[in-house]
Formats: C-alpha cells, structure tokens, sequence
C-alpha cells in the first residue's frame, strides 16, 4: 500500500504510523511545524499505546467521571426496582443501567486492585516483616501497579464521550446525484463496495429497496447492515462520493465527473423511536418502472409519510406490501431517530466539525479518480493508491480507521474540556 499526505494532522501520521510508513509522514510533519510539535508533544495520549502512564490530569477527571457513574448506576437500580415505573421507565431504566455494567465492572476491579496495591506498599515499609517478605511484597507491588496501568487504560477508553449509536446496526442509503447515468453506475459500483465490505467483516447485508435506471445501475439503493460495530465504523461515509473516470457511454474518452451522495444511518427500535398511527399516512401503489426488482400488478409498493416532519419512506422491493410496510417503517424509524440526534449534538465541538466534517450527506469527502487509479479522502487527506482494493472493499480502512483515530483525539480533546 502506498499512501500521500496532502495536508497534516494528528490522523494522517497516527494512520501511516500503524502501517509503517514514516517517512512519508514525517515529511509532511516537517512541512507543518505546528502539527509536528503537536504530535510529538509528551502531552498526547492516544488509547492505542497502553505501555504510557495515564496523565495525571486525566487521571483525576476519571476519578470524578467514576464516582459520577457509580451514583448514576446506584440511581437507575432503585428506578429498576421501583414498582410504580411504567413499562416505559423500567425499559429506558434497565437499558441504561446495561450499559454501565461493564464500566461498573471494571470500577469495582481498578478499586480492588487500588486496594490490594495500599496493602502491598504497607508490607513493603514495615520494617517489622522480614527482609524475604518485603522483597516478595515489592515485587507483587510492580506487578500490581502494571496491572493498575492497564485497568485505568481500559476504564479510560470507556469513560471517553462516545456515539451511543456506534454498536447498533445501520442503514445504508446510495443515491446518484449529479452526472446522469454515469452517476447511477457509479452508485450502484459505491453500493456493492459496501456490500463486500459488510461481507469482509463477517456483516450481514440485506437490500432493503433498488430503482434502477436505463443503464441498469441505481438511481437509488438502500440496505441494512447488521453486525456488531457497524453503524460506528460506517457512520463516516455520509457525504457526497465524487468520482472521475471515462464513461462506458463516451467515445472520445473524455474523463467526466459525476457524484453519488450516500447515507448511513443508525438502526432505531420503538423504544428509541415511537410512531403513533394518527402521524402516519400510508399510501400503496403498483411498484413499476426500472425500479422494482418485483414489478407486479397489485399494489404491494408501499409510501410512508410521517405527517409531523414531512419524511416520505417508499418501498417497492418486495412482492409482498405487508413486508414493504415493514421495511418502510424500518427506515422511516432510522431517519426519525438520526433527525432526533442530529438536532441534540448540533453542538458538537469545532474541532470534529473541521477535522471529520459534519456528515452531511452535501459534504464532497471523497474522491475516486479512476484514470489515475487513486482514492482521496478530504477530511483526513489520506491518498490510497490502488482503487481497485478499495471498490472491492479491500482497502476501505485505510480511511475508515484514520477518521475512528481522529474521533478518538477528539474524545480525549473534549473529555478534558
């Protein structure tokens, strides 16, 4: 794998760092003097490198962070085990408290090793004990201390601000954007990139809904990716995908450019997202055109308009509008939920804003220049220089792992704060 910087930050070294190419990184480090001084300052900590001493100041913020969460998880059991809590309440409860139970775990653990380490230290000073007992005590005391290290790495990674989506399955919607049919070809080569991808990562991948133009590519696709992680690996690839490449239409092998604008979104259950009938409006209709893959002569498609926002989910995929329905309720129930926490982080730091970009599915992240045989990510200027990798979905973590590292600096960036 080759890869180019076009511009420096803490992302594109720590990506090129993992696969060993340092001279290529620190090249674009000595151009950017105040990038390599922050990257080379003793104050970065990345969770990767777990042989580092926890600062001190993070280490005293976790400590807050902890009694925090053991008030927090001692609260939502007494809400558990409040008889008058609606079904509701216990739900919301019981799904929080869940998710703290590790971190809990590992509390109690870090407490207990903390604990065993104040002993230990006591035996070594008392100079009553024999000389063979202390040694004994200050050599477990090292191991113990060791141990402490990695406990407080592990419960430090999990304190970080994270997306509570990340462990949920997602929705991916492709939809071709400017460039005609070149553009649909394009979307349905960005779509199936996906699909071998999810394949690669022991994903399943469904397809919910494909409409498909003149030339047999896809003016639009969705599908549903289920495996663990998914949504927090993929959740970058919202934006527009330009591509640069010759036509199989054109003749004089002019390059055109075209763009597919592509959508990842977190899977939502009704818990998350509640639909009352009276907010719905649902129209059934032929599925016909190029773009049922079960054009038929009843009205199994499916249109779902979500009355209070205005969302409209069409599906015509199936044979069957009892399966149509519910897989437009599926998506319908993804949107609403992305809406919902688009609107509560609107927010989020600066930082992540110019470092990652919002998502938005307007936002140009990436280019696919065929002719010349690369691929360049523009948030984190990452350039990979074998295209045919990254379509079959090879060589997509060459981007996907630097845009997770840049997150993570931002965690640790915010958790400070």
């Amino acid at each position: 794998m080759q890869h180019q910087i076009r511009r420096c930050g803490g992302v594109a070294f720590a990506a090129l760092r993992r696969v060993g190419h340092f001279p290529a990184a620190a090249a674009a480090a000595a151009a950017t003097p105040a990038a390599w001084r922050r990257l080379t300052s003793p104050r970065l900590y990345s969770t990767a490198d777990t042989s580092q001493q926890l600062p001190a100041n993070l280490v005293q913020i976790m400590e807050q962070r902890m009694k925090l969460i053991e008030q927090r998880s001692a609260y939502l059991q007494e809400q558990i085990n409040q008889p008058a809590a609606s079904p509701e309440e216990y739900s919301r409860a019981n799904k929080e408290f869940h998710k703290l139970e590790s971190t809990m775990e590992l509390i109690k653990e870090l407490q207990s090793k903390q604990k065993e380490i104040e002993g230990l230290k006591s035996l070594v000073t008392n100079s009553v004990e024999e000389k063979d007992m202390r040694e004994m005590a200050a050599e477990e005391l090292l191991e113990a201390i060791e141990e402490e290290k990695q406990l407080q790495h592990g419960l430090f990674r999990t304190l970080l601000p994270k997306d509570e989506a990340d462990e949920r399955d997602c929705i991916l919607e492709v939809r071709a954007g400017t460039g005609g049919e070149e553009a649909s070809l394009f979307a349905m080569d960005i779509f199936k990139m996906y699909e071998k991808y999810s394949q690669k990562n022991g994903w399943k991948f469904d397809v919910l809904d494909l409409m498909e133009s003149v030339s047999k590519g896809y003016k639009e696709a969705s599908g549903t990716i289920s495996g663990p992680g998914a949504y927090g690996k993929l959740k970058f690839e919202s934006g527009v995908h330009r591509v640069q490449r010759v036509p199989v239409t054109e003749k004089s092998g002019r390059v055109h450019t075209s763009a597919v604008s592509v959508a990842v979104l977190p899977q939502a259950d009704e818990v998350d997202v509640q639909l009352r009938n009276e907010d719905l409006r649902i129209d059934t209709y032929r599925s016909g055109g190029s773009g049922g893959q079960s054009v038929n002569t009843t009205d199994s498609a499916v249109r779902i308009t979500h009355v209070p926002t205005g969302t409209v989910v069409a599906i015509q995929d199936e044979r069957s509008q009892h399966q149509n329905k519910a897989k437009a309720l599926k998506v319908l129930r993804a949107r609403l939920y992305e809406m919902e926490r688009h609107r509560l982080h609107a927010d989020r730091s600066k930082l992540r804003s110019e470092q990652i970009g919002s998502g938005d599915r307007s936002e140009r992240i990436r280019t696919y220049n065929f002719p010349q045989g690369r691929v360049t990510d523009h948030r984190v200027g990452i350039t990979h220089h074998s295209i045919e990798d990254v379509m079959e979905g090879e060589s997509l973590d060459v981007f996907i792992d630097a845009l997770l590292l840049q997150e993570e600096m931002d965690a640790i960036a915010s958790f400070t704060s």
